[in-house]
């Protein structure tokens, strides 16, 4: 069983600091919120590494908003509800795609530089989009430029203060309420920073996979620690694999992005023949969880470990201007997209739920708020679509600011609150190292592209198994990043096993059909709780 807190503490032997807001990560949402906060209260944000690391750094494709006079809030509502398959939240989608384009003009305003052509913002198309409307900068360096500019003037910002390479190992909880956060310093030390609202923007899981796109900070700490301290995990069963990573020896999983794919680039099997008509109408821009499951099925009928990725039909011009980047990864292991094919293979990307909030983006812990990859508000679904993402972080980020900005202050008096499981013994580097290896294999064998009861069953009493990990005393982030994956995991391979049915980002071999009459709904976990269902009353998709 998953204890309350990772660390045995006394509140009031911990040297304690108080801000008005908490944000912890920092990435778009976590810079963004930051920033639109710091309007009208003080902010303490906290980088478990330096500020500029994040998913969003990594983030090549783009950010989708309606731009264009073609293009409309319905249509991108109509693409978004059809890629989440059914449980789609109407009330957050319609908030994405009508909030969407005012968060683009403050980007724009904080001094991010998206393409242009001829005086107007460059659109590409991706995969499950109806219209060309993703914006991108630098050709493949959208989420890099993002960062450049939000950080920029968070480190101007007087506001801000900013903690690099703190780790925030807990959230401290009062009688329901969120109250701060348990921080190791750079030096070791572990203090307490109280604050009236503390913000989770934390990121993704995706080193709950031994191949992910995702850098190796994406450890589910926000969630994990979330889910210590009451508040509701939903819909994490439904986890996103991108299906073209690089794939090729003494390269790490970097991503191609879809954009590749919406600039023409075409998929072919080991024999050299191309497949996705097999599959999908859409062919390559099909949503992302039929591609990655047509790909395994073409590795799994070739005999083949990979698939290629062609785009050497288009002019070397296009491709140099608006894949740089992607180039010159390719180029530095001996591969030229303008004249090779790419070997690429699904790898572990993004997962559509997390911390479940309210349009506000508040959690059902008060005080404690969620944004970005580590939320979930009903805006992906099953699956989410292309760009989207980036989206979601700006709107929430914002309705967050208007939230925290009229809360009342906590009360003047600390409570002695303190956690103790009289942990002694510690775990040894190598043993975690090898303990999280484990974890990855395990739930890239069972909780995986393709899924069935047998693996689901056998990969949770592992996971039940491995929990007893807990029972250690911990001293380096590594140790407490392993717990907080070993945390993700058992909530999704428990989702997984529940939800009988395929949809989405989950597949199940021995249930490869969609069943709205029975699983249109959602599995919500609680460490208090249990494990709920949450009906979704959608009339449409």
């Amino acid at each position: 069983m998953v204890p309350r807190y990772v660390l045995d503490f006394k509140l009031g032997e911990l040297t304690t600091y108080t801000t008005d807001v908490l944000v912890i990560g920092s990435g778009i949402a976590g810079l963004y919120t930051a920033l639109k906060i710091s309007e009208q209260k003080n902010v303490t944000l906290i980088s478990k590494t330096a500020l500029t690391q994040s998913n969003t750094q990594y983030a090549q494709g783009g950010i989708a908003a309606v731009t264009a006079e073609t293009d409309s809030p319905e249509l991108h509502r109509q693409d978004t509800l059809i890629a989440g398959a059914g449980i789609c939240s109407n009330e957050a989608v319609e908030v994405l795609v009508n909030e969407g384009p005012s968060c683009i003009v403050d980007l724009i305003n904080y001094g991010t530089k998206f393409d242009e052509e001829d005086g107007v913002l460059a659109l590409t198309k991706e995969g499950a989009h109806s219209q060309r409307r993703i914006l991108h900068a630098q050709g493949d360096a959208t989420g890099a430029e993002i960062v450049r500019a939000l950080s920029a003037r968070v480190l101007e910002n007087e506001r801000i203060e900013i903690l690099e390479d703190h780790f925030t190992l807990d959230l401290v909880t009062n009688q329901g309420e969120c109250i701060g956060a348990l921080v190791r310093k750079p030096e070791g030390e572990t203090v307490y920073i109280r604050a009236n609202a503390t913000i989770l923007a934390t990121g993704g899981a995706g080193q709950l996979y031994r191949y992910t796109t995702n850098p190796e900070i994406a450890t589910g700490d926000g969630m994990a620690m979330a889910y210590r301290a009451g508040a509701y995990i939903k819909d994490v069963e439904f986890i996103q694999f991108h299906p073209t990573a690089l794939f090729y020896p003494g390269a790490p999983r970097f991503l191609i992005s879809e954009a590749v794919r919406g600039e023409g680039a075409v998929l072919r099997n080991i024999n050299g023949e191309r497949f996705m008509d097999k599959y999908h109408p859409q062919k390559e821009l099909a949503p992302r969880d039929v591609v990655a499951r047509a790909i395994v099925s073409e590795m799994e009928a070739t005999g083949s470990t990979f698939v290629y990725l062609d785009i050497t039909h288009e002019s070397e011009e296009l491709i140099k201007h608006r894949f740089p980047t992607i180039y010159k990864v390719c180029l530095r292991y001996g591969l030229d997209m303008v004249t090779d094919w790419i070997p690429v293979a699904p790898a572990a990307h993004y997962i559509m739920g997390g911390i479940k909030t309210d349009l506000n983006g508040e959690t059902a812990t008060k005080r404690l708020f969620a944004c970005g990859e580590v939320s979930c508000t009903g805006v992906h679904g099953a699956n989410r679509l292309a760009s989207n993402s980036l989206t979601e972080a700006l709107i929430f980020g914002r309705r967050i600011s208007e939230c925290v900005k009229e809360m009342e202050p906590l009360g003047e008096e600390v409570p002695a609150i303190s956690f103790s499981l009289m942990r002694q013994q510690t775990m040894n580097s190598d043993t975690v190292i090898e303990r999280k290896l484990r974890l990855q294999k395990l739930m890239l064998t069972h909780v995986g592209l393709k899924r069935h009861e047998k693996g689901l069953t056998k990969a949770v009493r592992e996971l039940e198994r491995f929990v007893k990990a807990f029972r250690y005393k911990f001293d380096r982030p590594e140790e407490i990043e392993y717990l907080n994956l070993l945390t993700c995991g058992c909530l999704a391979a428990n989702a997984a096993l529940l939800r009988e049915e395929s949809r989405g980002g989950h597949y199940r071999e021995d249930f490869p059909k969609r069943d709205d009459i029975v699983w249109r709904k959602h599995i919500v976990q609680s460490i208090e709780d249990g494990v709920l269902e949450e009906r979704n009353t959608n009339e449409d998709e």
